[in-house]
């Protein structure tokens, strides 16, 4: 609160005095005194009287509180305090004389008395004295003085002068120097009113005498007591320039490698000189020197040190003569030439310059000139000797020429399918220390000659067909490549001509001649054609064209599309075949056996059999594998005579096919009536009409005659047979039959080995087979003979 308060005052205190100014500036006309003046020692302390303003403005004690009394100065400082209730006029700060008017005198501060009521402006006047409080002061303690020692006595020296803030008698008055026998000081004045001294020479010098001098300056003021301050002169008598400067080399020579460092040192040059000081003191320079010498050295003119500047090129110049002049501080000069040998170093790599390049080669060409290039080095000696070279696994070889051209060769013949391209790398070596290199890369490919002929990824290629396949079904490929590139390696499959001329190769199979696929033209039939074989070329479209071959072997896959066929008992729709069972058989009985063949083959012609309908079931039982068909168990006198059975024949096929076959069986006493009527039968004769009896008798008369005829013509057939199986036996006539189909042996579809007597009629139309029926170990022979005739 109390520091809010007094900046709140102080601000209050500022506009006051703002306006007060604009007062004592804008109505200074209304000043009603004469202005006096006061006088006050700079330094002296605050709160010093300076007067007693009621006193003097003759107001009384009080009066200048009541009529609101202030001071006021130019600026913001206040160096003024008045006492309102005494009416003194005190030192508010101490003052500096130099620092409120520098060297201006008098040094006069003017003030106002403000008084408000009623206005009234009292001007003032404060003299702030001077007091000896600053002492002479030079810019340098020391002075440095070179003089010759021949210079004349009277000769005048202006020296530095001294500088004293204080004003008046307070000021610097004079110089002095200490007593000498060689120098007097005098003290001479500006216009401004400042004093600078003069140092005059009284005798003449001599260096050998008295190289150096050493005065001490004095400059007073008139203070009292006075104050001063002091310099040391320091006199260098210097030599008279009588000898020039001698280097200790007429001539350097210095030998420099190419590749030293920026900033090193080549050489220091040296002269001397017998004079001292200024004329002892050599500087060195480059005399006449070329604008290159400048650019690659620097000549350090004190210590003579040559230095390189810029990077050395033995190539570009190898030797620099530079001429160096020496001079003193008096013009005499002196000079020395130095010649700088530039040592050659291995820096410049092989060149390599490729003038012409061939490629591609042709592949199994002779000796080829692949490229020629020559070679060349920057360098000298050793470093520009140059060897050349390229790896040993390359058929090539490099063969000098002349100068330094090479030319790269082929070293045998190259082969495409081997390697198609080379990157060939030639070496170029330098024999400097150390050893540079160059490498330069060439790319060589290899044309295709057409060298190579297709070949078959097989030699011979097994395809399966499955029959009964669609048209245009793709069985296969075949698959050539060639090791050639381009049209060399383009491949067309072709069908060569069947060895076997009955084969009709153009109707079974067909080729695409860009992809070998294979395809069959038709449907194919494993029952007429199992397997056939053909062969395939394939050439590529070079020039001349090369070709190959391979064979074919396709394989006609069996599938289940014959179903069974019964050789017997036939199913032609004459009369039914009816087996004779005597009632006295045992179980087990043979009553015959269903024969059948499947024009397939593996399990689709693996034949099962089984009983699919019986008139009495448990009566008779099939076996599986063999078709015979046996009594189950023993016949009784409750058994019906007919019965008729169903056999269903099927393959092992995926699906399986079958066929069926109607047995009829007759139970008889005993084989003396064979032949008995059926059932049926007699009753339909029974009940036939006369005229149905006299067309039967028509017409078994003229069956008879019929059989006759046909009994008469076989008679003389089998007496021609008898003559010929006097010869040879009983043989089986060929006939359209196949010999497997009558294969009833153990190894077709029966169990167990059977022996058949197998007679055909060899040109007729009518074939017969007569099967005897086996012996059964019980004993029981039945001679019966059963005839089967087959119409086809």
């Amino acid at each position: 609160m109390a520091e809010s308060t007094m900046e709140a005052r102080g601000e209050h205190f500022l506009r006051q005095r703002q306006v007060l100014f604009l007062f004592v500036f804008l109505g200074g006309s209304l000043a009603g005194s004469e202005s006096r003046r006061y006088s006050v020692v700079e330094e002296t302390e605050r709160g010093y009287l300076i007067a007693n303003l009621a006193k003097d403005l003759g107001l009384g004690v009080g009066e200048l509180a009541v009529r609101g009394a202030q001071v006021v100065s130019k600026g913001n400082k206040q160096h003024f305090q008045l006492n309102h209730q005494t009416g003194d006029l005190l030192l508010h700060e101490k003052l500096d004389r130099e620092e409120l008017c520098g060297l201006t005198e008098p040094c006069i501060l003017h003030f106002q008395i403000l008084l408000q009521t009623p206005l009234q402006f009292i001007t003032n006047e404060l003299q702030v004295i001077d007091v000896n409080d600053h002492s002479p002061v030079f810019f340098e303690n020391e002075i440095q003085l070179k003089l010759l020692e021949n210079t004349p006595p009277g000769t005048i020296i202006p020296l530095e002068n001294a500088e004293d803030l204080d004003v008046g008698r307070n000021s610097l008055q004079n110089y002095t120097i200490a007593p000498n026998s060689h120098f007097h000081v005098i003290t001479r004045s500006r216009r401004d009113g400042r004093k600078y001294p003069q140092l005059v020479l009284d005798k003449v010098l001599d260096r050998e005498e008295q190289p150096e001098l050493i005065l001490t300056l004095t400059a007073l003021d008139g203070g009292s007591p006075p104050r001063s301050g002091i310099a040391q002169i320091h006199i260098l008598v210097l030599d008279i320039n009588d000898n020039a400067p001698e280097f200790t080399q007429s001539l350097y020579e210095v030998q420099i490698l190419e590749n030293s460092p920026i900033n090193s040192v080549i050489v220091t040059v040296s002269a001397s000189d017998l004079d001292t000081g200024n004329f002892g003191t050599v500087s060195y320079a480059f005399f006449h020197a070329s604008e290159e010498i400048r650019k690659t050295f620097q000549l350090n003119p004190i210590t003579g040190d040559i230095l390189l500047v810029k990077y050395l090129n033995y190539e570009v110049m190898n030797t620099y003569e530079v001429d160096i002049e020496a001079k003193d501080g008096g013009g005499l000069s002196g000079e020395t030439t130095v010649i700088v040998q530039v040592v050659d170093v291995n820096d410049n790599p092989p060149e390599l310059t490729l003038s012409s390049i061939t490629s591609p080669i042709p592949e199994n060409s002779p000796e080829t000139v692949v490229a020629v290039f020559s070679v060349s080095d920057l360098d000298s000696g050793d470093n520009g000797r140059i060897m050349c070279s390229i790896e040993n696994n390359l058929p090539f070889i490099l063969k000098p020429s002349i100068e330094n051209f090479y030319t790269l060769v082929t070293n045998t013949a190259l082969d495409r399918e081997s390697q198609a391209e080379y990157n060939i790398t030639i070496t170029v070596t330098d024999l400097g220390t150390p050893r540079l290199k160059t490498q330069h890369n060439i790319t060589v490919t290899v044309s295709d000659v057409n060298d190579n002929a297709p070949a078959f990824s097989q030699a011979a290629y097994t395809l399966r067909v499955r029959e009964n396949n669609s048209p245009a079904l793709h069985i296969g490929s075949v698959s050539a490549t060639d090791r050639d590139s381009g049209a060399n390696a383009q491949v067309t499959y072709s069908l060569l001509p069947p060895q076997d001329p009955q084969l009709p190769l153009a109707s079974l199979v067909s080729i695409n001649a860009d992809t070998g696929q294979l395809f069959a033209l038709r449907s194919l039939d494993f029952e007429a054609l199992r397997a056939f074989e053909f062969r395939v070329g394939a050439a590529d479209r070079g020039s001349p064209a090369l070709s190959s071959q391979a064979l074919v072997r396709v394989l006609v896959v069996d599938d289940n599309d014959n179903a069974p066929f019964v050789l017997y008992p036939l199913q032609n729709g004459s009369a039914p075949c009816t087996e004779l069972v005597p009632r006295a058989a045992e179980a087990g009985y043979l009553v015959t056996k269903v024969v059948a063949v499947d024009g397939d083959s593996g399990q689709n012609a693996w034949l099962s059999y089984q009983l699919l309908k019986a008139t009495e079931p448990g009566l008779f039982g099939v076996w599986a594998h063999s078709g015979e068909v046996r009594t189950a168990r023993l016949l009784s006198e409750r058994d019906a005579v007919k019965h008729r059975l169903v056999v269903l024949v099927k393959d092992n096929g995926e699906p399986p096919l079958s066929a069926s076959v109607t047995l009829h069986v007759l139970l008889v006493d005993g084989f003396s009536q064979p032949y008995l009527p059926l059932p049926d039968a007699a009753a339909a004769e029974a009940r036939a009409d006369p005229l149905t009896v006299y067309l039967v008798v028509a017409l078994a008369s003229v069956s008879s005659l019929f059989l006759f005829s046909v009994l008469v013509f076989v008679a003389v057939r089998l007496c021609r047979r008898s003559r010929a199986a006097s010869e040879g036996g009983c043989s089986v006539a060929e006939g359209p039959f196949p010999g497997h189909l009558v294969d009833v042996s153990g190894a077709g579809t029966l169990s167990h080995s059977y022996q058949y007597e197998v007679c055909l009629t060899e040109g007729s139309g009518t074939n017969e087979f007569k099967f005897l029926k086996p012996v059964f170990p019980n004993g029981l022979v039945q001679d019966t003979e059963t005839k089967a005739k087959l119409q086809f």
